[in-house]
This record gives structure tokens, C-alpha cells and sequence, in this order.
């Protein structure tokens, strides 16, 4: 990767490409003043091509001066998030910067605004989750005139700086971890694949390592809720009044996976004589557990501080595979 750091789109470009005045693109902008429709439709689209985003500090932070990192994550419902963030926070600490952190809910219209309210403030860096992005969130982090780092994915193309791991080696590696182990008879146990795009890039990669061994999935049980303890156990539930014949079940991650062991001890299903459990994200609860949990341990804290560090660094775009690894647990 060689990306370019391009200057930040000026209010006057807006002005040129959409073929009129400065003063006229201003007043949009603000929502005040006399415009057409016709102009106001031309201003907005030049807005969303060029990935302009008012100054709101009218250059008393230009890019290379701020003291300010904008920092974005899906969540801080389990420590996967809060722990990116320590590592975050310990990068920046060391380098004298401040972090201004939104949670985007998995939303990528809500990340698209929290982008544009970052961005307005000309932070020295903006780190994100993920490397899907709406087109305009990605236009505006693209044309920012700073650095973007993208964090915990590398299963795609980058704007600038990429660190993370595969979701799609790991999930095939937890798939050929329960082959491996005799299980036949696998069921898939997750959340709203819709918005955690990299619960999906997993379970792509399962269901491929599946197939290169002449399987498939017998079932599978997604709630459409965020991911929980609760929607674990009851995922289970219903997935194995279907399939009881199941004998190992890969979940979406952790939370869902230690749900899933709850609802074994309740209805007093052997672990893992009679059913396998599989994770994701190596949860201090999961490996707490009376049988620690199978799963995927990922490096959240390194990845943290290696994208703030590298985002403030002047290095040349690149991706960074932090790697994973494998914990058998008791599980499987």
C-alpha cells in the first residue's frame, strides 16, 4: 500500500465543482440564507465526492499541529472494545495526544456521522473498526488531510493504515479445530450478521473449511439482537430443538458461546461428550468458565496501540496481521 495523505477539501473546491459561489455553498452548508433547490442538490453532491467536512475550528488545528485523535468503535458491551481502547489510550499517553471516542452501534450511517463531527474538529488522526465503511464515510476519511487507521480486520482494502488480524482464517482455523476432533454433526449459533461484518467474514470462513471437507452446517440459530449471554442460551435452545442431533456448535464469539455452556449445565448436557462448544475472542469469562471455553484469542491491547502508534508515526500506509490464537479449553 502507498497511499498519498491528500489536503483537505476546501469549501472553495466545493464552490468549483458544483459551478457556484463560494457564498452560495455556505449558506447550504449552514441551512440559512436564499438558495435554490437546484443548487443546494449540486452542493451536496459535491460535498459527498469530495468528502468535505466544514471546519469548525476555521484552521486553528490544522492536521499536523492537532493534539486530537478520534477514535470510533461499534460498542463497549464486552471488553473486546474497552480493550482496543486501553491500548489506544497507553499509545497516546506516550505521545502527549487526546483521544475523542464515539460507539457507532454498528450502525454505518450513525459511524458516517460521528466521521463527519471527528473530522470537523481536524484531528491529527482518526481510527476506525472495521474496513467497511458507507461510501461517504470512506470519501470523507480518504480526503481528510490526516491519517486513518483501520483496526481488528484485515480481510479487505484499506484507506491508509490497516492493523488486525483475518476473520476468515479464523474462523476456518475453528472449523478444522472441531474436524479435527471427530465432530460431524456442527450447528452455528450468532447475532445480526447484517452489521458485524466480521462475525460474517468468520462464518464465511467456517462454512469454507467446512465444505474443503466435504461437510456443511446441519443448523444454524441467528438473533437479530445484539449479541449477549442471554441470546447465547437461548440460541442454543432453539437450535438444538431442531437439530438434536448436533454434536459440536461453533458461536459468533464468547458471549453467545458462554450463554451456550449455561444452558448445557442447566438442562445437564455433557461437555463435550454430548456437545461441543466453540467461541470467539478469548473472554476472561469464557476461559474462567469450570471448563474453559474453545475459542480464538485475539490481541485487542496490541492492536490498539500498534494503530494509534503507527497512525502518528509518519510510516508509509501498510497492513499489520497481528495474528490469533487458538485455545483448546475444555470445550471440544
Amino acid at each position: 500500500m502507498d497511499r498519498q495523505i491528500k489536503a483537505v477539501a476546501t469549501l472553495a473546491e466545493v464552490a468549483t465543482a458544483a459551478g457556484v459561489g463560494a457564498s452560495t455553498v455556505s449558506r447550504v452548508l449552514r441551512g440559512r440564507g436564499s438558495f435554490s433547490d437546484k443548487a443546494r442538490e449540486r452542493v451536496m453532491l459535491a460535498v459527498a465526492k469530495l468528502g468535505y467536512v466544514p471546519n469548525r475550528i476555521a484552521g486553528t488545528l490544522a492536521s499536523a499541529g492537532s493534539r486530537l485523535v478520534g477514535v470510533i468503535v461499534p460498542s463497549l458491551a464486552n471488553i473486546v472494545f474497552p480493550e482496543i481502547l486501553r491500548g489506544v489510550g497507553a499509545a497516546l499517553d506516550a505521545s502527549g495526544h487526546q483521544t475523542f471516542i464515539g460507539i457507532s452501534d454498528y450502525d454505518l450511517e450513525r459511524e458516517k456521522t460521528l466521521i463527519a463531527a471527528m473530522l470537523a474538529w481536524r484531528p491529527a488522526a482518526v481510527l476506525v473498526t472495521g474496513l467497511e465503511h458507507s461510501p461517504q464515510a470512506r470519501a470523507m476519511l480518504a480526503n481528510s488531510g490526516g491519517r486513518v487507521a483501520e483496526m481488528i480486520d484485515i480481510d479487505g482494502d484499506g484507506i491508509d493504515i490497516v492493523v488486525g488480524f483475518s476473520h476468515r482464517a479464523a474462523g476456518a482455523v475453528s472449523a478444522r479445530h472441531l474436524i479435527s476432533r471427530g465432530y460431524r454433526r456442527i450447528g452455528y449459533v450468532g447475532h445480526d450478521l447484517a452489521h458485524d461484518t466480521r462475525a460474517t467474514k468468520r462464518l464465511a470462513g467456517f462454512e469454507a473449511a467446512l465444505q474443503e471437507a466435504g461437510l456443511a452446517l446441519v443448523d444454524r440459530e441467528v438473533t437479530p439482537a445484539p449479541s449477549s449471554i442471554e441470546a447465547g442460551r437461548d440460541g442454543l435452545e432453539h437450535l438444538l430443538a431442531r437439530a438434536p442431533v448436533l454434536d459440536a456448535v461453533y458461536f459468533a464469539n464468547d458471549d453467545l458461546a458462554v450463554g451456550g455452556y449455561f444452558l448445557c449445565l442447566a438442562k445437564r448436557i455433557a461437555i463435550p461428550d454430548e456437545l461441543a462448544l466453540f467461541g470467539f475472542d478469548g473472554l476472561d469469562i469464557a476461559r474462567a468458565a469450570p471448563q474453559p471455553i474453545a475459542t480464538i484469542r485475539t490481541p485487542r491491547i496490541l492492536i490498539g496501540s500498534t494503530a494509534a502508534r503507527l497512525a502518528l508515526s509518519g510510516e508509509p500506509a501498510q497492513v499489520v496481521n497481528v495474528g490469533f490464537e487458538l485455545s483448546e479449553g475444555t470445550t471440544t
